[in-house]
This record gives structure tokens, C-alpha cells and sequence, in this order.
């Protein structure tokens, strides 16, 4: 299968790319640079320069393509607002395919996105499922609601560098998944019937909250955390400020989103009917203990490596400063 993959290097976009590559798909990136996006040409995939906001960039991307999984987003710190890359964006890509006869697409939206009609980029992602079911695609909506991977930005490095960990007052439980492991699910519904014209939640084991985490992080690295908790009404007011400005836009819709985590209700999902469709083992999905043991098993080996060779170096500087 000839496969385009739109958002790529990012989070989500690298580890689909990967497993693409590995079950043996033509994979091909859409990507704003090639130099950054050069781990995926190491990889084995095909880079085609290219842009969601520049529509004529899209059909010669989408020549001989026979699927799309689509992973793109906007990032807070683009200059493109999120209007203009996840609703003007998506709906000149789905029109492209359509154009081009793409059999297959693969759109990630967001878990609940219905519930949400005042979160700016919840509400895109409700209008894009939309216009993309009436498209005449053969599409598969799968709706994350968070990955392991932004976790350790937010909880494990600031723990480690004894730094501020920063929350909310209140905290939704959250069933974040392994982007490892929802790039399995992209990359099945591809092969699989039984997910076509479908919607599916991809959500992890279980639902955590931020305090759960960081007990979790204090645990694996033994350490305790620096906790600041960020008043809701402040996190309002940031919002309100920087929809002022153009520059700070994405940053508005992104606070908007995150006012929305910070509730009592839970963003999570059954994945009992799920696996059996897709054809995966619920067994085999990573939990977030085994995820952050992971990560802190290894950073910390490198930590002590770091110290090992700093005393020796240290030793070794002694001995020379006596000699002489």
C-alpha cells in the first residue's frame, strides 16, 4: 500500500511512520522541511515538500497514494492558527484525496470533541469528522485523548531537576496511551473492514490524574516533587489575554483545552469492542507504570554513568595536581 503520512515528525506522526516502514508500506511524509524531517528519509520513507495551508502542494503529494493517516496539528508556537491548519488545512486535504481517489483515510480527532463546542480546537475536530463522513472517503476516526510521551516534559524532568511541577486546582483523569501503541491502531485500520467508515476511541489502560502521576514519578525516582498549583480563574484571565494578540492565538486555544482537563470528569473509554476489531491484544498495551519505570530506569542508569565519570575525572585531575 502506498501510504502518505501528514504530520510526521511529529510525536504521534514519527512512531506511525515507523510502523508503517515495518510492516513493509510505501511510506511517504508530507513535510514543511526536508532537513528536519531527515530521520525519516534514514528511516526509509519518501519526503514530499509540501503544506496543509498551501493547497496546491497537496495533489502532486497525493499522485499514486492509495491511503492517508492523517496526524497533523497545529503546535502552540506556529504561526498558523489552528483554525487554519486543523479545519482549512483538513478540508483542503480531504478534497485533495477525494480529487485523487485515495481509498483510504485515516483521521485522528479528539476523545469527547463532541461534549466540548466552546474549546476552540475540540469543536474543529467535531466539524472535521463531520465534513469528512460526508465526503464519499473511506475514512476511520480514531480519538486519543492523551499520549505518555507529554508526560515527561510535564511530571518526570521537572521532578528530576527539581523543579515545579505545575497543575491545576482539580485534575480529570486522563487514559493517556503510548503513541507506540496508538500508531498500532492507525496503521491496522488500514487492513482491517470491519474499522472503515467507523469511529474509535484509542485510550490507555486506565485513567490517571495528575496526582497520581506524581506520586507515580516520586516512587521511580525517588525523589519528592515541587508542586505549584495554577488557580483556574488565572489560567481564565492568561486566556483571555493572549487572544489579544495574534501571535498569541494558538496559545488561547490550547489554555481553552486545558481548561477542560481541569475538572472532575474523566476523559476516558471502554476498549473492550475495540481490540477485537482492530485485531490487537489488549495485553500488549503499555501501562503508564511500565511506561515511566522505562523512562526512569534509563535516565537514571545515565545519571549515575554521569557521575561515575565526573568523580573519575575529578580523581584523575587530584592525582596529576600532586605529582606535581
Amino acid at each position: 500500500m502506498s501510504l502518505l503520512i501528514v504530520g510526521a515528525t511529529g510525536t504521534l506522526g514519527r512512531q506511525i511512520a515507523r510502523r508503517a516502514l515495518d510492516e513493509g508500506h510505501q511510506v511517504r511524509c508530507l513535510v514543511r522541511s526536508s532537513k528536519r524531517a531527515a530521520f525519516l528519509k534514514e528511516w526509509g520513507a519518501q519526503l514530499v515538500l509540501g503544506d496543509l495551508c498551501d493547497q496546491a502542494s497537496l495533489p502532486p503529494a497525493l499522485e499514486g497514494v492509495t491511503a492517508i493517516i492523517d496526524a497533523a496539528t497545529a503546535r502552540p508556537t506556529d504561526s498558523l492558527s489552528i483554525k487554519q491548519v486543523d479545519w482549512q488545512g483538513k478540508v483542503a486535504l480531504i478534497q485533495a484525496a477525494k480529487a485523487a481517489g485515495v481509498e483510504r483515510f485515516i483521521f485522528f480527532s479528539i476523545l469527547d470533541a463532541e461534549k466540548y463546542p466552546q474549546v476552540p480546537l475540540m469543536e474543529i475536530k467535531r466539524c472535521t469528522e463531520l465534513f469528512l463522513a460526508e465526503s464519499g472517503l473511506n475514512y476511520t476516526i480514531l480519538r486519543p485523548c492523551g499520549f505518555m510521551q507529554g508526560l515527561i516534559g510535564q511530571y518526570a524532568v521537572p521532578i528530576l531537576d527539581k523543579q515545579a511541577v505545575w497543575v491545576t486546582q482539580q485534575s480529570a483523569p486522563v487514559a493517556y496511551m503510548d503513541t507506540q501503541d496508538v500508531a498500532k491502531f492507525a496503521v491496522r485500520a488500514l487492513s482491517v473492514p470491519e474499522t472503515e467508515k467507523g469511529t474509535f476511541p484509542v485510550v490507555g489502560t486506565r485513567a490517571w490524574t495528575a496526582e497520581e502521576i506524581i506520586r507515580l514519578c516520586e516512587r521511580l525516582s525517588g525523589q519528592e516533587a515541587k508542586v505549584t498549583r495554577l488557580p483556574t480563574n488565572l489560567m481564565r484571565t492568561a486566556r483571555r489575554v493572549a487572544r489579544f494578540f495574534q501571535w498569541g492565538w494558538n496559545l488561547a486555544d490550547r489554555l481553552a483545552f486545558a481548561e477542560v482537563l481541569a475538572t472532575d470528569k474523566p476523559f476516558n473509554a471502554s476498549m473492550e469492542a475495540v481490540y477485537p476489531v482492530f485485531g490487537l491484544n489488549p495485553e500488549e498495551t503499555t501501562t503508564l507504570e511500565a511506561y515511566l519505570q522505562d523512562y526512569f530506569s534509563r535516565i537514571l542508569k545515565k545519571l549515575k554513568e554521569l557521575d561515575y565519570q565526573a568523580s573519575k575525572t575529578k580523581n584523575q585531575k587530584k592525582k596529576t595536581s600532586l605529582r606535581f
